[in-house]
């Protein structure tokens, strides 16, 4: 049977395009030194359409079976399989070299379209688990916004937690987003990264990277980063090399996290960017009312009709678009108004910064600068512009550029609450009663007498629609001037400011 697996696997890598015909037996024997495999006879059968997941689970099996794989958790599992899929790829020198011939003859789309596919068929995004990831597009006041219950990363087991916990702490490397990540073999505490692939690119004369993220929450979820592990910073640098990206990739978006932690994203210590080939719900919003900046009446400017702050800036030269996009980021940085409680800073902390998204639409460049505020009150100790309290049942983590975009990425926990829930409101239980989803109670009994019927077959998209809403209103939360005539007016202040 493990001989079948194994020629089952060097078949995907032929079908694959990762290794070619004479490349046959050198992999074969590669993939035996890993599984300690000394007797091999190869099966006659050659093996078309192969499916990764269930020839993987076979070899494991057999790995942790025969002692080869000391335990049998999913986080010991991983550290193998990639061990496993490293065999079958090609060094990072021939996947570069390939990847900017196909860029220079055929453009940058054919390019990336390459890189994703080999990110993928070498499972480094591995499929199987992201299409158990739960996802819709609902209706809100802000147009259709996407909604993802994220089930792609993988819980741990008790003994790996256990395990990473007691693991000799490592420098190396600093985090995931380094360059030293490639063909790293992970650990415990870290994941494996055999079968990964980075490609250099130059921005403002500089070296990063380009990658694919390996959870992949929209399509071809791209992560660029600084070859150095330096912290992140938005200042006149950022604006600068997000349209440099752009420009070389204008098929793509790009965005940053902001700088400062409650509203920045996960990673704060290694400066990257986030972006991909896909049109969120923000860069469909339309403008609500334009403005204009003396001196820079060459470039359109508007308040984009969105849950948070964002104005959208556009025009053909990129850099007049820099040039305003500082201004305004610096007027931002400093800016104080307490009637609608925004101060620059408290005892010398700053509060002020801004999430920025380039994109190319036609022949004109756009630049998104949605306005953050990290204050922390007593009443709201995780952020005043961050969500509240009572929609923690739904949403409870940082609000990062994805989220910001108009992608809910929501907690894995909520996949099994609200099956229970549904059963709950369709059988009239009492939501109360059961401490997984009390929680929710208070949102049920608001929205419930909304609809006449609720059934079986209607319950979860009702479910799913108010979810979103909730999301919206998350994001509302988040804005640093409220939806309401008041606070435009202050809105409209601080434009007035420039």
């Amino acid at each position: 049977m493990v001989n079948e697996a194994i020629k089952k696997l060097v078949c995907y890598a032929l079908e694959r395009n990762l290794i070619e015909e004479a490349d046959v037996i050198f992999t074969t024997n590669q993939l035996l030194e890993v599984l300690q495999i000394e007797e091999y006879e190869e099966p006659k059968e050659t093996y078309e359409n192969v499916e990764l997941e269930p020839v993987l689970k076979e070899l494991l099996d057999y790995a942790y079976e025969h002692g080869v794989l000391e335990e049998n958790g999913v986080v010991y599992r991983d550290l193998f399989d990639t061990k496993l899929m490293a065999k079958l790829l090609p060094r990072p020198s021939e996947v570069m070299e390939k990847f900017w011939n196909i860029y220079h003859s055929e453009g940058p789309k054919a390019a990336t379209d390459f890189y994703y596919q080999l990110s993928q068929d070498s499972d480094y995004i591995r499929r199987y688990r992201i299409a158990k990831d739960v996802k819709w597009k609902s209706q809100t006041p802000y147009g259709e916004m996407d909604i993802t219950i994220n089930l792609s990363k993988p819980e741990k087991d008790p003994k790996a937690i256990a395990a990473a916990k007691n693991a000799k702490q490592s420098g190396y490397p600093k985090c995931l987003l380094c360059m030293e990540n490639e063909g790293y073999a992970g650990r415990i505490n870290h994941p494996a990264r055999q079968n990964h692939r980075i490609i250099p690119v130059t921005i403002q004369d500089s070296k990063w990277g380009f990658q694919y993220s390996p959870y992949v929450y929209y399509n071809e979820h791209c992560i660029v980063f600084n070859s150095q592990h330096i912290p992140m910073k938005i200042e006149h640098g950022t604006f600068c090399k997000l349209f440099d990206f752009v420009k070389q990739f204008p098929h793509y978006i790009v965005g940053s996290n902001a700088d400062l932690p409650i509203v920045g994203g996960s990673i704060l210590s290694h400066d990257h960017f986030q972006g991909g080939s896909y049109e969120f719900a923000m860069a469909k919003a339309p403008i609500e009312r334009e403005f204009a900046v003396a001196g820079f009446e060459d470039v359109k400017a508007g308040v984009v009709k969105w849950p948070m702050s964002v104005i959208r800036i556009a025009g053909k030269d990129t850099e007049r678009l820099i040039a305003l996009a500082d201004k305004i980021l610096n007027a931002w940085r400093g800016y104080t108004d307490k009637d609608a409680f925004i101060f620059a800073e408290t005892e010398g902390e700053p509060h002020n910064t801004i999430t920025p998204i380039a994109r190319k639409r036609g022949d004109m460049y756009e630049m998104d600068l949605v306005l953050r505020n990290n204050i922390t009150t007593e009443e709201h100790p995780l952020g005043v512009y961050h969500p509240h309290a009572e929609l923690h049942h739904i949403k409870k983590e940082n609000i990062g550029l994805i989220e910001v975009m108009g992608l809910a990425v929501l907690p894995a926990r909520l996949k099994d609450e609200l099956e229970t829930l549904a059963d709950a409101i369709v059988n009239k239980k009492d939501i109360r009663a059961d401490e997984t989803i009390e929680k929710h109670a208070d949102w049920v009994e608001k929205f419930l007498p909304k609809y006449e019927k609720v059934t079986q077959e209607n319950v979860m998209d009702i479910l799913h629609k108010e979810i979103a809403l909730v999301f919206s209103k998350v994001l509302e939360h988040a804005g640093v001037y409220k939806r309401n005539e008041e606070g435009q007016q202050a809105f409209d202040r601080f434009l007035a400011s420039l």
